[in-house]
C-alpha cells in the first residue's frame, strides 16, 4: 500500500524574519525512528534553505529600493531585479532542483560561452561542430539562495533537449542534437560537497530526440515523445519488455508540410488523474494511453488558425487540481490552458522575408475531465508567441517573455514582449481575468526561460535569436539572470507572510489521502480560515513549455492555533525560543491537518514544493518527497 512517512530531520531550525531582523534560534523536536517502506511519501523539512532564501529576498527587496539601475517597481505589479549581468552562457534550458539550485545550460556547437570550466579543465569532443578543444562552461549550476554560480560540464551537445526529475531527485536530460540526438545525461544534485557535475550514460536513446518533450510517470518512468522526423515515443529507463519505441501516428498527422515549419515539436504532455496523457500539437489534441499505445479519443481542434507548436511556439499549463472537498470521491476536474501561438505562414514570412506577422492573442481552455469537453476562448491583452506559462503557488498563472510579432528560430521575430500578465482562472469576469504586470527591461526573446523558485520567485533568463552568441545584434545574445518579483512579495506584506515550521506524519506513517500536519508561524492573522496549502511540482523549462509542471491544492481538513503569543503564552513550551521581547516574532503558530494526494496519478513521484497560502500570500516552499 502506498505511505507517507516522516523522514528523520535535523531538530534544530532557524527561524528568520525580515521585518524586524530578528533571528531566533528554534528548537524543534522529532521523532527519529524510521519506517520501513516501499512507496511512501516522505516529508522532508527543508527550512534551513528555504530560509535563507527568505533572508535574501529581503536583502534584494532592500537593494531594490536604493538601486534604480538595476530593477522597476510598481506598487501592486510586481518588480524586476538583475540577479547577474553574467552568468557566461544563455539560458535556454532550466530545472529547478531540491536542494535550492538551479541547473542552466545552452547548446556547445557554436564556440567558446563567456565562462571557463574551473581548474584550467577542458573538454575534448572530436566530433563537436564548431570547437574540439573547449575550455568554457555551456552548462553553470546557480545557488539560489547565496545568489551564486559555478560552471558544469557538458560533454555532449545538449540543444533543444528535454528533461525530467526522477523520483530520487536525479535529472534526467534527453537528447540534443549532433552526437547529442540520442543522449542520454544525469545530474544528481550534491549539497554537501557541491562538486557534482553532468555525467554521460553509456546507453543512449533509441531514437533521434531533438526538440521533444518529457513527462515524469507514476511509476516513476519517464516518458520522451515526439523530436524533429521521430513520430514515435519511447521509456527512461526501458523495462525488460519494451520496445526500443513506438510509434505514434499523431505526430505525423500534426506536422506541417512546409519545410523547417512542423508547428508540431515540444508537443505539450500533461498527465491526468486517470494515469492517461493529454498530447497536443500544432492544432489538435488527443486523450493517449501510453502503456497499450492507444489513443482513447481525440479532443476538438482548437478554434482559430493559429499554430501553437514549434516553431509557431506557444505555451500550456495544466491548471491546478483543487483536491479540497472531495470526501472521498475520485471525480477531479481537470482543465487545460494552452495560450499564444503564430499564424500560418508566418515562419516562412520571417526566415525567408523578414516579416513578422502579428502573433496569437488567444488562449483555450479545455475541460478534459467533462464527458463532451469544448474548448472556451478568451483573449491576452497582447499578442505573444514563445511565451513561458507558469503556475504560481495562489494558482494564478503567470504569462511571460516572448514577442509580439513573427515565430520561432533565427531572428524570426520582433517586438518583444516585456509586459509579464497574470491570469487568475478562478475569476468570472473576463475583462479581470488577465492583469498586466510591471514590465522587464531586458527583452526574452527565441531560447529564453522561466521558473518558480521555493521562494516564490520567476527566474528568468537566456534569449539568444542568432546562431552564435551576438552582443551588438538588434535583440542581442542575453548572458543575464533576473528575477521577477510578483505582487505577494511586496515587503508590506510581509507580516502576512506564512513560516512553515514543520511538516509531520501522524505516527511516523499513513496511507495515501491520509493526514498529514503543517504548522507554520503568522505575525499577522488576517484570513485563517482560509489557509490552502499548495504543493508545486519544479518544472524542467525549454522553448516556453515547463515540462512535469504540475500544482495541487490539497485538503486541509482541520485547523487549530497551538501558539497565541497576544494571550501571554510562553514560546518556550512550544520549543520556540526564549521570550521574543515586545516585537514578537509571531502572534500565532497554527498546524493545519492536510489530506495527502489520493494517488501517483495525482501526485507522481518525485520532489514537490509544498506552500501555505494566507491571505493571497505563499510561504517560501519546504520541499518533501514523494515517492
Amino acid at each position: 500500500m502506498s505511505v507517507f512517512s516522516l523522514f528523520t530531520i535535523n531538530p534544530y531550525i532557524y527561524i528568520y524574519t525580515n521585518t524586524f531582523s530578528l533571528l531566533c534560534l528554534a528548537k524543534y523536536t522529532v521523532n527519529q525512528n524510521k519506517t520501513k517502506q516501499t512507496i511512501s511519501m516522505a516529508f522532508k523539512i527543508k527550512n534551513v534553505h528555504s530560509l535563507l532564501i527568505f533572508i535574501f529576498i529581503t536583502i534584494s527587496q532592500t537593494t531594490a529600493l536604493i538601486t534604480t539601475e538595476t530593477s522597476t517597481t510598481s506598487n501592486t505589479l510586481g518588480h524586476w531585479i538583475q540577479l547577474q549581468k553574467n552568468i557566461g552562457i544563455s539560458a535556454m534550458h532550466m530545472q529547478v532542483m531540491k536542494d535550492n539550485k538551479v541547473i542552466i545550460f545552452d547548446r556547445t556547437d557554436f564556440g567558446p560561452s563567456n565562462i571557463s570550466l574551473s581548474n584550467n579543465r577542458c573538454r575534448y569532443n572530436p566530433h563537436d561542430m564548431a570547437l574540439k578543444l573547449d575550455c568554457t562552461a555551456h552548462s553553470i549550476l546557480y545557488d539560489i539562495t547565496t545568489n551564486t554560480l559555478r560552471p558544469l560540464t557538458l560533454q555532449t551537445d545538449a540543444w533543444c533537449s528535454s528533461g525530467a526529475v526522477s523520483p530520487t531527485g536525479t535529472l534526467i536530460q534527453t537528447g540534443g542534437f549532433n552526437d547529442g540526438y540520442t543522449k542520454l545525461r544525469t545530474f544528481t544534485p550534491c549539497p554537501h560537497n557541491n562538486t557534482c557535475d553532468w555525467e554521460e550514460l553509456q546507453q543512449n536513446l533509441s531514437s533521434s530526440r531533438w526538440y521533444a518533450s518529457n513527462q515524469i510517470l507514476p511509476n516513476g518512468r519517464i516518458i520522451v515523445v515526439g523530436g524533429r522526423s521521430s513520430f514515435s515515443y519511447e521509456f527512461v529507463p526501458k523495462r525488460l519488455n519494451d520496445a526500443s519505441f513506438y510509434h505514434l501516428r499523431f505526430l505525423q498527422l500534426t506536422r506541417d508540410s512546409n519545410p523547417g515549419e512542423e508547428n508540431n515539436l515540444y508537443p505539450f504532455l500533461h498527465l491526468l488523474p486517470t494515469g492517461n496523457l493529454f498530447i497536443f500539437a500544432n492544432r489538435r489534441s488527443i486523450l493517449f494511453d501510453y502503456e497499450r499505445n492507444r489513443v482513447i479519443r481525440e479532443f476538438p481542434i482548437i478554434p482559430g488558425e493559429e499554430k501553437r507548436n514549434y516553431p509557431s511556439t506557444g505555451s500550456s499549463v495544466m491548471l491546478p487540481l483543487n483536491l479540497t472537498g472531495k470526501n472521498g470521491t475520485e471525480f477531479i476536474e481537470v482543465e487545460i490552458m494552452v495560450c499564444g501561438g503564430a499564424f500560418p505562414g508566418a515562419f516562412d514570412y520571417a526566415s525567408k522575408k523578414k516579416v513578422f506577422l502579428e502573433a496569437s492573442s488567444s488562449c483555450g481552455r479545455l475541460k478534459v475531465s467533462d464527458v463532451e469537453p469544448e474548448w472556451v476562448m478568451e483573449v491576452m491583452p497582447v499578442p505573444r508567441v514563445m511565451p513561458d506559462m507558469l503556475l504560481l503557488p495562489t494558482g494564478n498563472v503567470i504569462i511571460l517573455n516572448g514577442a509580439a510579432n513573427g515565430t520561432a528560430g533565427w531572428e524570426n521575430a520582433a517586438n518583444p514582449v516585456l509586459y509579464p500578465v497574470l491570469y487568475r482562472p478562478r475569476l468570472d469576469d473576463p475583462f479581470s481575468k488577465f492583469e498586466l504586470l510591471a514590465p522587464a527591461t531586458t527583452p526574452r526573446m527565441y531560447h529564453s526561460s522561466a521558473v518558480l523558485l521555493p521562494d516564490g520567485r520567476i527566474l528568468v533568463g537566456g534569449s539568444n535569436p542568432h546562431r552564435l552568441y551576438d552582443f551588438r545584434a538588434k535583440y542581442p545574445t542575453e548572458l543575464s539572470l533576473d528575477a521577477y518579483y510578483p505582487d505577494y512579495l511586496r515587503p508590506e506584506l510581509a507580516t502576512l507572510r506564512p513560516v512553515i515550521v514543520a511538516v509531520e506524519v501522524a505516527n511516523n506513517t499513513s496511507s495515501y489521502e491520509s493526514l498529514f500536519s503543517v504548522t507554520f508561524l503568522l505575525r499577522e492573522v488576517k484570513e485563517v480560515n482560509r489557509i490552502r496549502v499548495s504543493m508545486v511540482a519544479p518544472s524542467f523549462t525549454t522553448h516556453s513549455f515547463a515540462m512535469n509542471q504540475r500544482m495541487l491544492f490539497l485538503e486541509v481538513t482541520a485547523l487549530e492555533e497551538v501558539v497565541n503569543s497576544m494571550q501571554g503564552q510562553n514560546f518556550v513550551e512550544f520549543g520556540l525560543g526564549s521570550s521574543l521581547g515586545p516585537e514578537k516574532i509571531a502572534n500565532s503558530v497554527y498546524k493545519a491537518m492536510v489530506r495527502g494526494p489520493p494517488s501517483l496519478n495525482v501526485a507522481p513521484p518525485g520532489y514537490y514544493m509544498l506552500f501555505v497560502v494566507h491571505a493571497g500570500i505563499p510561504s517560501v516552499a519546504t520541499w518533501v518527497h514523494v515517492h
